[in-house]
């Protein structure tokens, strides 16, 4: 069906409406996705509908209806005859949130299919693809044939997400970012959830991160966003939980592409650091229960070494090389502590800022990104440091960008006299 198959209303007078605060009927909402995205409704129109629903929001019903009609402008996936339980995870994005690296084949190796379409990184919080791009020959696109085949032998993919799924999706998202309605709650749970419901899997853990370097700055924030998106789910027939987690400070030791995908070789070899694995783990378990697999424990089939094996042929599936050296930048530059103590916090705002400012990251969504470029930190909090020690590694093949790289991370570690009381990785959960 096209907009033109469904009653047409007066685009004016729906903004209208919603700006006063008025609930829009399911005919309504239909009408104007289709209308939309087949270009019917101008963006400045959109724009002015959006800016109307980030300040009345959404009713419940009108936002089911509305991400219904999201995922109805495009395809659905089916991975029913896999023969496989399929689940997924979506991260509302961080600094060092490598998590879908090591995850994605971990779950794989305990029996449970992980079709991940994952997307590049914008600003400070990197993407899951720019990531695996940095492993010489790896292929983010795919045909959806091509995935099932991987997902049927290998038992996880993770590639970029085809351009028939959600459409309006991609319309908006790209009109929100440029007219001040990304923080919309109803508009954000829509935008992620359209695409994960149409994505097919049976079972969905979302991660939502709290803090400084995330994208909902409080607990409420990221609360009411996970209730939001569980809801969704759950009346879309997906079994669907949330983790709320940390990233007032940065995930493991590194934020930038090749230097993340090191890490996570790391902890897929037995490694890597703790708190990389305490999440890893977390959301495994989170994915293996709503597959029916809640009794196969993630921690003993990442210690068997079945995970690796199962990211080296999912990586030699996507024709990369998993025995390739990865990228290393052409500069690098140390900072270290001028002060002797405990390191008392690490910004993940300040440091994410920094990678992006070294090239790990982009400003717009057609910039390039520097495959070796980011920052390592080599003490996190709670953990003892000396004047003179190395506290910062810096990387970057463009080396008139250490500058603001360096004023971004002036204050971003904290080192005190005494250590601090370190929390945990996982905040809540809910669903």
């Amino acid at each position: 069906m096209n907009s033109s198959d469904l009653p047409r209303f007066d685009t004016v007078d729906l903004i209208r409406a919603k700006r006063d605060g008025q609930v829009l009927t399911d005919a309504q909402i239909d009408w104007w996705i289709r209308a939309y995205t087949s270009g019917h409704i101008a963006d400045e129109q959109m724009a002015a509908l959006a800016m109307a629903i980030f300040f009345r929001g959404l009713e419940p019903r009108e936002l089911r209806r509305w991400t219904a009609a999201m995922i109805g402008t495009g395809e659905r996936l089916d991975f029913s005859g896999l023969g496989w339980p399929t689940a997924d995870k979506h991260s509302t994005g961080g600094v060092g949130d490598k998590i879908t690296l090591p995850l994605a084949p971990l779950v794989a190796a305990c029996g449970v299919a992980v079709p991940q379409l994952s997307g590049r990184g914008l600003g400070h919080t990197g993407g899951t693809l720019d990531k695996l791009e940095s492993i010489p020959g790896w292929q983010a696109s795919l045909t959806n044939e091509r995935m099932r085949e991987i997902l049927r032998d290998v038992g996880a993919v993770i590639c970029a997400a085809g351009s028939g799924l959600a459409p309006a999706d991609k319309k908006l998202y790209a009109l929100r970012d440029v007219t001040g309605t990304v923080e919309s709650i109803p508009l954000i749970a829509s935008s992620i959830m359209s695409k994960k419901i149409a994505e097919g899997t049976g079972a969905l853990v979302l991660d939502v991160k709290v803090g400084s370097g995330a994208f909902m700055k409080t607990a409420d924030q990221a609360a009411e966003l996970a209730r939001t998106m569980v809801g969704l789910g759950t009346d879309a027939g997906v079994r669907t939980t949330a983790l709320l987690t940390d990233m007032a400070t940065p995930l493991g030791r590194t934020a930038g592409n090749a230097l993340e995908v090191r890490e996570s070789a790391e902890v897929l070899a037995g490694g890597g650091p703790a708190d990389v694995v305490e999440l890893t783990l977390a959301l495994a378990r989170e994915m293996l229960a709503g597959a029916g697999r809640g009794d196969v424990d993630p921690a003993d089939v990442l210690a068997s070494g079945k995970a690796m094996d199962v990211w080296r042929a999912m990586i030699t599936a996507q024709h990369g090389d998993p025995d390739a050296p990865l990228p290393l930048a052409r500069h690098t530059e140390v900072v270290r502590a001028d002060s002797s103590g405990y390191a008392a916090s690490l910004d993940a705002l300040s440091v994410g800022l920094a990678a992006w400012r070294l090239g790990a990251g982009r400003a717009r969504k057609e910039d390039p990104v520097q495959a070796g470029a980011g920052v390592e930190w080599h003490v996190r909090p709670g953990e003892a440091v000396r004047r003179g020690d190395p506290v910062f590694t810096l990387h970057t093949d463009t080396p008139d960008r250490f500058e603001p790289a360096l004023a971004d991370l002036a204050d971003a570690l904290v080192i005190a006299a005494e250590p601090p009381a370190i929390g945990p990785v996982v905040l809540d959960r809910i669903g």
